[in-house]
């Protein structure tokens, strides 16, 4: 495992070189460019809490950082899961000529995702210190290490994605539909005690998306530090997917220029 991560650094200055032109094909012929990552989720964060804030009490102070936290966070796994389904597709003319590690492929999905998430995490620290403020500054160091974990987890996500859709193509539409689902499963748009109040409590037990939102929301809008049990859960599921990923490329690498 050692060896393939140093492989995979080698080669830094091939992928970041994807993903610098992934971003620039993205934006390519557009007066905003770059812009464009801070207005969409702006824009989102303003419809939404412009419909949603008094349906659930909440001032819109309050609610547009609580918002626009859950759909950053949002945004990025469903961009690494979906993009994800694309990434040796994508990566399938380098695959057939030069013998890179084949990681690298989602992990510039990944990194491509992160870029937005750290564009539109900036738009979520500037919301809640102009309408809220930071009353424990230091804690928002907390973000390093929850920014690290849910990079290896993106990275993860768009590898199992990418191998479940080059063995089976409509693997794509079948994770838009179940993201579909989960999104509304999960206290992003609504707060955890709005689905608690109702008798389903157990749906935010055992949803593994919430902790991930408690990693962010606690220290940006609490300005407290995430709990030692959230720190154990959202470590795990990261580290079990990791391995997953791990996994299934040993077994399916060397096979999967047959699926392309």
């Amino acid at each position: 495992m050692s060896g393939y991560l140093a492989s995979i650094w080698q080669c830094r200055y091939f992928w970041l070189s994807l993903v610098k032109m992934d971003l620039r094909t993205r934006y390519r012929r557009s007066i905003l460019g770059l812009g464009w990552s801070l207005l969409h989720p702006i824009a989102m964060t303003t419809v939404l809490c412009t419909v949603f804030h008094k349906l659930f009490n909440m001032d819109v102070a309050n609610y547009g950082p609580f918002l626009l936290t859950g759909l950053t966070l949002w945004n990025f796994l469903t961009s690494t899961v979906t993009q994800g389904c694309d990434c040796f597709y994508a990566g399938e003319n380098y695959i057939r000529q030069h013998p890179a590690p084949i990681a690298i492929y989602p992990l510039r999905t990944a990194l491509g995702a992160a870029f937005h998430f750290g564009v539109a995490l900036g738009v979520v620290l500037l919301l809640t210190w102009s309408f809220r403020g930071f009353a424990n500054i230091p804690v928002l160091f907390s973000l390093a290490p929850a920014i690290v974990l849910l990079l290896v987890l993106g990275w993860s996500l768009a590898a199992l994605s990418g191998f479940a859709a080059v063995i089976f193509p409509d693997m794509k539409h079948l994770f838009e539909i179940g993201l579909q689902i989960v999104f509304y499963a999960t206290p992003i748009l609504y707060p955890s005690d709005a689905m608690q109040d109702k008798g389903l409590s157990w749906l935010m037990k055992y949803n593994p998306v919430v902790p991930w939102l408690d990693l962010f929301r606690q220290p940006l809008l609490n300005g407290e530090l995430p709990t030692l049990n959230n720190y154990l859960v959202t470590i795990g599921t990261a580290t079990l997917c990791a391995a997953i990923a791990g996994l299934t490329l040993m077994r399916l690498q060397r096979r999967l220029i047959l699926y392309l």
